[in-house]
């Protein structure tokens, strides 16, 4: 993840857009755990993915399903 003045949602959110246009449909989010918890200071990101399932399991971003991966810092889309 680049260190840059784009916050993390915007860099995720442009992922998803790149992989949209350049791919098929995305199915799920990879997402490190240092960089979800970094999400979840953003009260956007955190409003939707909280208000998408009671269960952590099924939470979704963009209708793409969230798994949270042991590296600290990724963030792929598949």
């Amino acid at each position: 993840m680049k260190k840059t003045n784009e916050t993390n949602l915007d860099y995720l959110n442009n992922i998803i857009d790149n992989f949209k246009d350049t791919k098929e449909k995305p199915s799920k989010i990879l997402i490190g755990y240092k960089i979800y918890a970094e999400l979840m200071n953003d009260a956007k990101f955190k409003s939707e993915i909280l208000e998408s399932a009671l269960d952590p399991n099924k939470r979704k971003y963009r209708k793409l399903k969230i798994k949270i991966t042991q590296d600290e810092y990724q963030l792929k889309i598949e």
